[in-house]
């Protein structure tokens, strides 16, 4: 018999599936070029989801649902509330550049797709139990798979697509197969269950392990670390580059989310083996990330590597918070609270960054490259001055928002005391160095380079507002990062304690 707390649990979910079917047929009677009742109708959804998401975040109860299937909590509810900002944020950027482009001709399918992807996001961040946590992986991937091939008549659109495809299933098939050997290990699906199993010891740790790698591997495909990163730089490349703004930031929480619920929450007694691989992955993709991101003079694919360097630095916060085996409660809250509010900042910071690159766009005209922003301060500095902040707090330049990201991270893994670890944080400084190569060459080319033209930039009030206060944020969070760094220790303590 299924109680009132468990709908409790899942209202957000619900009004999602609900909406994302009534805008479907909705957008049958919408003749808007633009699709402006579909655009309406979404932002909508959204932002009640979001209202509900945050109530739920502040009354900070953790609740159990379908015979403990699904969890809402305050770190879940905080990274689904900004996941649907994130979304309403990238719908907003993303609008004008699609209807330019012909992705809204035929219909508002982008607005539906986005509707349901977050429901996978959602899915993913509330799971208790394998299965759900696959279900909502499942949706967002083929959402995902659909917006990317959303521009029909594009050749390279449509080879990411078949790209991200194929890569995606082989990754899903990873994950898959490594819970089905957990499952075959501990006899549950049960996260919180199979938490117990291996705890009390009371399964083969050969088994665990080598169910365990074929997990991480998804895990890691869905991060996009190094070495499994390639669909990365070739689908931010080939998509649209506002479906490249949607797969590139509100995913990016679910999978942190993901991370927590399936190392932290249920193999936790399996640190010791885990934390090794995510050590790998964060040197590699720090490495590769940032030497790889220094030759590219395409902007998205540029943004692509920095996304790898970037996963680096979040597995730093997420490997740290257990210390030789041994569980520190003070140690793991600063190091996932330091992972999350990175994570957060992370896509606060992509966004307008995009936003950018999507509002230069014009007909016929992608404005991809790096040199496509020559002389943008001299058509437009408000729009130089956002991208100035967003290419600063990529780099980890202070006092932006990024800066304290990044500290946040190298904090943690000092303070775990590990010689290693220590010296892992000196590792990610040097990276972080050659890293701020290639974000300050955007700005060079900004304001020291020629403009290519000398046209205006015209933008719809909404993208102006929005871009505006994105940017600012940035800024604002750097200069009193204090609140949100609270927002993130309060939501992991709550996790970890409940």
């Amino acid at each position: 018999m299924i109680d009132n707390i468990s709908w409790l649990a899942v209202y957000p979910e619900i009004i999602l599936m609900v909406m994302g079917c009534v805008i479907v047929l909705a957008d049958l009677g919408v003749s808007s070029f633009r699709r402006t009742g579909t655009y309406v109708l979404t932002m909508l959804t959204l932002a009640v989801v979001a209202i509900m998401q945050a109530m739920y975040a502040a009354n900070g109860n953790t609740v159990y649902g379908w015979s403990n299937m699904v969890v809402s909590d305050a770190m879940g509810n905080w990274l689904k509330c900004f996941a649907t900002l994130s979304m309403m944020v990238a719908l907003v950027y993303a609008r004008p550049y699609s209807a330019d482009r012909g992705m809204l001709r035929h219909g508002g399918e982008l607005f539906s797709l986005a509707i349901f992807s977050l429901l996978g996001i959602f899915i993913m961040i509330s799971s208790n139990h394998l299965l759900v946590l696959y279900l909502g992986l499942e949706l967002l991937t083929l959402s995902s798979y659909a917006m990317v091939a959303l521009r029909r008549d594009h050749e390279a659109s449509v080879e990411a697509a078949m790209k991200y495809f194929v890569l995606g299933a082989m990754a899903s098939g990873f994950l898959l197969y490594g819970m089905s050997m957990i499952y075959g290990a501990t006899g549950t699906l049960d996260i919180g269950e199979i938490f117990k199993v291996i705890d009390a010891g009371e399964t083969k740790p050969q088994i665990l392990v080598f169910g365990l790698v074929f997990l991480v591997a998804g895990l890691a495909f869905k991060l996009g670390a190094v070495p499994f990163h390639m669909w990365i730089p070739d689908v931010y490349h080939g998509a649209p580059t506002s479906i490249t703004l949607i797969i590139g930031s509100a995913p990016k929480l679910a999978a942190f989310a993901v991370v927590m619920r399936l190392l932290v929450d249920g193999l936790l007694p399996l640190a010791a083996d885990w934390q090794q691989m995510l050590a790998f992955m964060a040197i590699a993709s720090l490495l590769i990330g940032n030497l790889v991101g220094v030759v590219q003079t395409n902007l998205k694919r540029m943004l692509a590597y920095s996304t790898i360097s970037h996963m680096g630095f979040l597995l730093l916060g997420l490997m740290s918070g257990v210390v030789n085996g041994e569980v520190d409660t003070g140690t793991a809250q600063t190091a996932y609270s330091a992972a999350m509010f990175y994570v957060v900042t992370y896509v606060l910071t992509a966004l307008p960054a995009f936003g950018i690159i999507l509002l230069l766009a014009r007909e016929g005209f992608e404005s991809e490259e790096i040199a496509d922003l020559a002389g943008l301060n001299q058509r437009s500095p408000l729009y130089a001055a956002i991208m100035t902040i967003c290419m600063f707090s990529l780099a980890g330049i202070p006092p932006l928002v990024g800066f304290y990201a990044k500290l946040s991270v190298l904090e943690a893994l000092v303070a775990t005391g590990s010689s290693f670890n220590i010296a892992l944080a000196v590792f990610a400084v040097v990276m972080s160095l050659i890293g701020a190569f290639y974000y300050l060459r955007v700005v060079k080319v900004m304001y020291f380079d020629k403009p290519l033209t000398a046209g205006p930039i015209v933008a719809p009030m909404d993208v102006r507002s929005v871009l505006s206060f994105n940017g600012l944020l940035v800024l604002i969070l750097g200069i009193f990062p204090g609140g949100l760094m609270g927002l993130c220790a309060d939501a992991i303590v709550r996790a970890l304690t409940s």
